[in-house]
C-alpha cells in the first residue's frame, strides 16, 4: 500500500518539477533549467508548496481517473460514466493552469447527460498529445494483475480516447497503464516496452470490436508502433529482452534534448502520446537504480513537455521504490497530498478485491 500512495504523490511531485508554475514547461533548455535549479539550492533543498509550485492539469487529470476508479461501479460503462463526471468537473477547476488544449477540447466533447454514448467523443485529428497518457498510470494499479490485461486494455483505451481520440494519444494512456501494472508485477524494466509492443494488436482488436472510427484510426496506428520499434533498436533493447539497453557515452542534459527531440513528432519532447511515456522509461532504464535525483535530471529537467514526463516517471518510480532516497521537501508540502494519498491507498484496495 505504501508504494501506491507513493506513486499517486511522487507523480503529482514529477509533475509540480517539471512544470515550475508554467515557466520550465515552456523552457526548451534541459542545461538553463539545470542551472536555474542550482540557483534555487538544487533538487535536495526545495520545498514544494503548493503556492510556488502547484501541480498541472496533469496530476488533476490523473486524480479525476483514480477517483472514478475507487468508486462502486457494477459494470466498465457505469465506470465510464463516472469517468466523464469526474473529467468535466476537473476541467472546471484548471483556470489559471494553462492546460493543455487538446484535454479542454476533448472534454468539451464529454455528454454527461447521455445515457448512451456518454463517453463517445469524435475523432480528433488534433488528438495524439501526452494528456491521454498522464492521466492513465492508476489504471494500470488498479488492474495490475496479469489476468486482468484484457479490462486494464479496454478501459486504458476508452479512458484515452474519451479525450484524446487518435490512436497516438490512447496508445500512450495504454503504455503508462501497462508500464504501472509491470512494475507492480515486478517485471524487469528492460522487458517493458517490447511487452507493450506486443499488446498493442490486443489494443487494435478491441478498437476493431467497438467499430468506431476504425477508418481514421488504421490511417495512424502505424505512427506509434514504429516510433517504439525505432526506439527500442535505438537502445539496442532485443527480442529477448537478455541485453542490457545501450546509452550514448555522452549523454548529459544537452544531448538529451537534442535525443529527446528527435523523437518527438514537432520538435518538443514529450509533447505526444509516444513520447512522454518513451522518455520517462528512458529515465527510468538510464537513472542509476533507485537514484531518485538521476531519474529528475533525466525526466523533470529537459527542455520540452517535463511536467508530463515527469508526471509519468514519478508515478513509476514511486511503485518501484517507494519514497527511499526522495527528500522530503518534495513531498512534505505538496498541493492535494491528502487527496493524493487517499486515492494511492484506495486504489491498493479496489486492485486486491476480487471484483
Amino acid at each position: 500500500m505504501e508504494k501506491f500512495k507513493a506513486a499517486l504523490l511522487l507523480a503529482g511531485v514529477g509533475d509540480s518539477l517539471g512544470y515550475l508554475n508554467f515557466s520550465w514547461e515552456i523552457c526548451g533548455s534541459g542545461v538553463k533549467i539545470q542551472e536555474e535549479l542550482k540557483q534555487l539550492g538544487g533538487l535536495e533543498n526545495l520545498v514544494l508548496s503548493a503556492d510556488k509550485w502547484p501541480v498541472s492539469d496533469n496530476t488533476r487529470m490523473h486524480m479525476a481517473t483514480a477517483e472514478a476508479l475507487i468508486t462502486d461501479y457494477w459494470c466498465l460503462e457505469d465506470l465510464y460514466r463516472e469517468m466523464v463526471k469526474q473529467y468535466v468537473y476537473a476541467v472546471d477547476k484548471l483556470q489559471g493552469r494553462r492546460p493543455d488544449p487538446a484535454t479542454i477540447e476533448g472534454c468539451s466533447q464529454l455528454k454527461p447527460d447521455n445515457y448512451l454514448l456518454a463517453w463517445h467523443t469524435p475523432f480528433n485529428e488534433k488528438g495524439s498529445g501526452f494528456g491521454a497518457a498522464t492521466k492513465a498510470m492508476c489504471i494500470g494499479m488498479r488492474y495490475w494483475q496479469p489476468d486482468r490485461l484484457e479490462t486494464l486494455i479496454e478501459v486504458s483505451v476508452e479512458c484515452g480516447r474519451m479525450t484524446h481520440n487518435h490512436p497516438t494519444g490512447f496508445l500512450g494512456s495504454l503504455c503508462t497503464a501497462l508500464f504501472t501494472s509491470y512494475a507492480i508485477q515486478g517485471k524487469p524494466i528492460v522487458q517493458w516496452g517490447r511487452e507493450m509492443l506486443k499488446v498493442v494488436p490486443m489494443a487494435e482488436e478491441y478498437c476493431k470490436k467497438t467499430i468506431r472510427h476504425m477508418a481514421e484510426y488504421q490511417e495512424h496506428w502505424f505512427y506509434y508502433e514504429a516510433k517504439w520499434q525505432f526506439y527500442l533498436e535505438e537502445r539496442e533493447i532485443a527480442e529477448d529482452h537478455e541485453n542490457k539497453p545501450n546509452f550514448p557515452d555522452k549523454y548529459d542534459a544537452e544531448e538529451r534534448d537534442k535525443v529527446y527531440k528527435k523523437w518527438s513528432s514537432e520538435g518538443r519532447g514529450g509533447r505526444r502520446g509516444h513520447d512522454a511515456p518513451m522518455i520517462a522509461y528512458d529515465a527510468l532504464l538510464g537513472a542509476a537504480a533507485a537514484d531518485w535525483k538521476d531519474l529528475c535530471s533525466r525526466a523533470m529537467f529537459h527542455g520540452g513537455e517535463s511536467g508530463a514526463t515527469g508526471t509519468i516517471a514519478g508515478c513509476l518510480y514511486g511503485l518501484l521504490h517507494g519514497l527511499n532516497n526522495v527528500p522530503k521537501g518534495l513531498y512534505r508540502e505538496i498541493e492535494l497530498k491528502e487527496r493524493l494519498e487517499y486515492l494511492g491507498e484506495k486504489l491498493y484496495q479496489a486492485s486486491t478485491k476480487e471484483k
